[in-house]
């Protein structure tokens, strides 16, 4: 499974009344059904079989005990009889891990040729889930509701989807994001109030001084920089100049040296995400191109220009698409093609793309650098992959977060970009390119965002609900003036909600 060592908890509701035998079969059915979970292909986590719940103090301290258990990413809870849901109201209050409820039941067909009353007690999820239904709705309480027959390959897939998401909200409530130097100056989408973002997602961010991590590099022994060079001329298309006996070798060699001591830094730190910026860069030679790039190809967060939350968002995508298709990066909506029958958009940033997107062997390049100050630093240049994928911003209204998502489609260039000297992806959103600009520059959207070709919208929508933050998506069924509505709905609720 993708996630190993994380589990999800199954609690089968029932109570007292029915007698040993219905309370065996239900507890027999459960683990059968558990079982079938564990053997899915569309299911990533571990979901475990817990004893089935029948009195107010057992929920009370099944609930409690998957809140205090590090490995609980998630409970799923499903009423196999009747049990009466006041029982449920201290249990669920006590939880504080994320929620689905599974509306099934374990058989699949009614036998109608011998169904009697033991079998009506014992398969009794169409009423006892509405009984359930009734009081999680009462507390308010943030959960996902998914009904259909545990077998149906839609519902375990919705299952999964959303298991991806409480993978996603573990890390965030253990994920430490260390930034090297500030946000870029009077750069405002890419700020934020690190207290708030900490407060609902769990995620901290702290700045270090940027000639602690030169210092660090410095360190950094040349059989190491040696080692990690020949990586690079085996796996990518290093250009004649940064070859062993190229006249730029030596620029590789920092390159390589500034990746292998940001690698030491963030470890201990136990970091998995973290930003930096052209504008405060100490000791470094260069800015972190080939680095970064490499870093995030094995799962860390990286924000540009001191993006600490988009930083944050990318090692969330990249939890949570583990095990699956399509890389995910940083991006950034960099320039426009009108000219296209479809307008499109080419997405780049001046070095920090990730290679998990590559449609084709990147190629490892050094080119100057507009800004920085600092010695020519060497990349990694590749044309993103064709496919659907999904753009997704975080973005700080004062009052509260928002997460911002707009589904599009990655298209092949219509022709070679032999000048560009950055990695860049070009994509035509849903539902169509002024729908869903006119919708994003409405939403407030930051320019740089994380780019995931693993993770539908689905994933997203649930993550956020978990949090309890706001979400607004942009697909192929938006237009303006529903979009615009919804904009004002989702803010006469939050309204309502927290009374800001």
């Amino acid at each position: 499974m993708a996630f190993e060592g994380s589990e999800i908890w199954f609690l089968t509701g029932s109570q007292d009344l029915y007698g040993e035998v219905i309370l065996g079969k239900v507890a027999a059915n459960s683990a059968e059904m558990v079982a079938g979970f564990n053997a899915a292909d569309g299911l990533p986590v571990e979901v475990v079989h817990k004893p089935t719940v029948t009195t107010p103090d057992g929920i009370r301290r099944a609930c409690i005990e998957a809140s205090a258990d590090d490995s609980v990413i998630g409970v799923i809870g499903w009423m196999h009889t009747f049990s009466p849901a006041k029982m449920w109201i201290a249990g669920l209050q006590a939880l504080t891990k994320p929620f689905l409820h599974l509306h099934t039941q374990h058989n699949a067909d009614l036998p109608y040729d011998s169904i009697d009353m033991e079998f009506m007690n014992t398969n009794q999820s169409a009423h006892g889930d509405r009984e359930f239904a009734y009081i999680v709705s009462r507390l308010r309480m943030p959960r996902k509701t998914v009904a259909g027959h545990w077998q149906d390959a839609a519902v375990q897939g919705r299952i999964g989807s959303w298991m991806r998401a409480a993978a996603g909200v573990h890390e965030a409530r253990n994920l430490r994001c260390i930034r090297f130097g500030d946000n870029m100056r009077e750069v405002a989408d890419t700020d934020g109030d690190k207290v708030e973002v900490q407060a609902r997602f769990g995620a901290s961010c702290n700045t270090y001084p940027v000639n602690e991590l030169a210092e660090t590099v410095d360190q950094v022994g040349d059989a190491e920089v040696d080692a990690l060079c020949a990586e690079y001329d085996d796996l990518y298309d290093v250009v004649p100049e940064l070859r062993l006996g190229g006249d730029r070798r030596e620029s590789l060699r920092d390159a390589a040296r500034i990746e292998l001591g940001l690698r030491a830094f963030l470890g201990e730190l136990d970091s998995m995400a973290f930003v930096d910026t052209f504008q405060d860069l100490g000791g470094l030679k260069q800015l972190p191109g080939i680095g970064a790039q490499r870093l995030m190809a094995d799962g860390y967060g990286f924000g540009p220009e001191g993006d600490w939350k988009t930083s944050i968002l990318v090692r969330l995508v990249k939890v949570m698409g583990q095990g699956l298709e399509g890389g995910s990066s940083l991006m950034e909506d960099y320039t426009d093609d009108f000219g296209a029958d479809a307008t499109s958009v080419l997405g780049a940033h001046m070095l920090e793309v990730c290679p998990t997107i590559a449609g084709a062997r990147p190629s490892c390049e050094i080119h100057p650098l507009f800004v920085g100050e600092r010695e020519d630093p060497v990349r990694l240049v590749f044309t993103g992959a064709a496919g659907p994928g999904v753009v997704v911003g975080m973005v700080d209204m004062g009052s509260h977060l928002r997460l911002l998502a707009n589904e599009v489609d990655a298209i092949d260039a219509p022709s070679d970009l032999p000048k560009l000297p950055t990695a860049r992806t070009l994509w035509v959103p849903r539902q169509d390119f002024t729908t869903a600009a006119e919708a994003w520059l409405m939403a407030g959207g930051p320019h740089h965002t994380a780019y995931t070709q693993a993770l539908g919208l689905d994933v997203i929508e649930d993550f956020a609900e978990m949090l309890d933050v706001e979400s607004l998506s942009i697909d192929a069924d938006t237009t303006v003036r529903g979009f615009k509505k919804e904009l004002g709905w989702t803010a006469a609720y939050r309204a309502l909600r927290t009374g800001v």
